[in-house]
């Protein structure tokens, strides 16, 4: 599960497959968003519409309605709402081993040239590595920091 800012809540497995739909997508139907997730997951309508409607009191999403049709758009950023899932799931790792799994991240995901330019650009530019520690201490024990 993804924590959001404290007024959002928190996004389920399930909830993220929505969201992804429309992101790439909206504005989007309803019906076209039950089209695209059925032709994904084993889900009936009802538990789209469920889905929806959770996302929507959680204020992630927006809806109007056009004739029959409900449309939907996010409120929310992808990309901020994806750096805040992999800032939670890092936050619980000991320190000295987020550079590896960084390093793993971007060997085993699928990165546009574009983007790992811009990585390049950002390590050089930023002087990352000019200011960056020799070792960075274990934050999984207090007093213990050359330990893991």
């Amino acid at each position: 599960m993804v924590k959001l800012q404290e007024n959002k809540s928190t996004i389920s497995d399930s909830e993220w497959e929505v969201m992804r739909i429309i992101w790439t997508l909206e504005p989007v139907s309803s019906t076209k968003i039950i089209q695209e997730l059925q032709a994904k997951k084993d889900w009936s309508e009802s538990t789209i519409k469920t889905l929806l409607r959770r996302l929507v009191k959680k204020d992630l999403l927006h809806t109007t309605k056009e004739g029959r049709h409900f449309i939907y758009s996010a409120n929310v950023n992808q990309t901020q709402v994806m750096t805040e899932a992999a800032e939670e799931l890092l936050n619980r790792m000991c320190d000295m081993h987020k550079g590896e799994v960084l390093l793993q991240l971007i060997a085993n995901s699928p990165i546009s040239k574009s983007d790992l330019s811009k990585i390049k650009g950002f390590i050089d530019i930023k002087e990352k590595e000019k200011d960056a520690p020799d070792m960075v201490p274990c934050n999984c024990l207090p007093g213990n920091e050359k330990m893991c």
